[in-house]
């Protein structure tokens, strides 16, 4: 009798546990495909960067989404996603189930921001820009450069230059350094390709210099056709020793103290930029120069011009000889008077 009565509460129990399983599969595949609870038609939600599925689905379930953390994370598990999930700014719509955001999460199809770093900028210029974007994270604190370099990996290295303007795409939550390191990256690669299909003529001994001259034509004009004749005025002047006489790089030289005015004293201040003392390259570029400025210094046009000056209309007249130079700079610039000093190549 008691053996019988043992059976009956063996048998009780498996057909309880039975039903039990029934009805939570039943919940848990009702949960996975209905959907999620959002009141308005769409809404934004943030996976941030070391959030653990845990998090995130107590975060929905906080926010009114779901109704089980427990079987979103049991859902993530099933599906093998919980190492899976990207971090960024996702928006989730109300036709979602759970199942969907699973799947959003883990291709990472989050809200993409943007942020252009402008041809000419120099470094402090961007770094400054960044540091007022409403979506990058600031992580940078000090203004040492060396020390912003070591934290992208590259602490030798000076960082003027060396971040290809261009317009970058990013989720939100992504750092001021993590940017940094991809524009980096991008500048690396695109000047190694430049470089290996360099005109083979052009006195320059590597990449880095070609990035120095790079910046210097993208200073110098911003119409993007006259890039390749700057380019061979500058070879022109290298080829033959000549400094490079040109004014963006005495006013890199002169930094902060630069007022917008450049004085016959600023053209005789001793700076390692100052082209007009010294001959060569500068020590480091004076900008960030963009894709066309670097194919310009690898591809200069064929141009036996040496000379250049402004039009007043963003272009330049180019010149062979220094007489027709000193004609053009009456023209242009000094509207037929007498000039006061010395007229510069460019």
């Amino acid at each position: 009798m008691a053996i019988r009565a043992i059976k009956k509460i063996i048998y009780f129990l498996i057909l309880t546990g039975l039903l039990a399983s029934l009805f939570l599969g039943y919940k848990f595949n009702q949960f996975q495909t209905q959907p999620i609870l959002i009141e308005t038609e769409s809404a934004l939600f943030t996976i941030y960067s070391g959030n653990t599925i845990r998090q995130v689905a107590q975060n929905l379930a906080d926010k009114g989404y779901i109704i089980d953390p427990l079987m979103f994370i049991a859902l993530a598990k099933l599906n093998d996603e919980k190492t899976h999930i990207k971090a960024g700014e996702y928006r989730i719509k109300s036709s979602h189930s759970p199942q969907d955001l699973i799947k959003l999460f883990k291709k990472g199809n989050s809200i993409l921001y943007s942020f252009t770093i402008i041809e000419g900028w120099t470094f402090k210029q961007m770094l400054q820009a960044i540091k007022t974007d409403p979506v990058l994270v600031n992580t940078i604190e000090s203004t040492d450069l060396s020390v912003i370099m070591a934290r992208i990996g590259h602490p030798d290295e000076h960082p003027e230059g060396q971040f290809l303007p261009d317009t970058y795409h990013f989720p939100r939550g992504t750092t001021d350094i993590s940017f940094l390191k991809r524009a980096y990256h991008t500048m690396q690669d695109t000047l190694q390709k430049e470089w290996e299909k360099r005109d083979s003529t052009v006195p320059l001994k590597s990449p880095y210099e070609a990035l120095i001259l790079a910046s210097i034509i993208e200073k110098e004009t911003g119409a993007a056709f006259e890039r390749p004749l700057i380019s061979a005025a500058f070879i022109q002047r290298l080829n033959k020793k000549m400094r490079l006489q040109t004014d963006p790089t005495i006013i890199y030289g002169l930094g902060d103290s630069f007022d917008g005015n450049i004085r016959y004293k600023d053209l005789r201040k001793d700076t390692p930029y100052n082209t007009y003392l010294h001959k060569g390259l500068t020590p480091t570029p004076i900008a960030l120069p963009g894709g066309d400025a670097i194919r310009a210094a690898l591809h200069p046009a064929k141009s036996e011009a040496i000379y250049f000056v402004s039009k007043g209309d963003g272009t330049h007249h180019f010149s062979k000889t220094l007489a027709e130079h000193n004609a053009a700079v009456t023209k242009y610039q000094l509207k037929g008077r007498k000039p006061k000093r010395k007229a510069s190549p460019g």
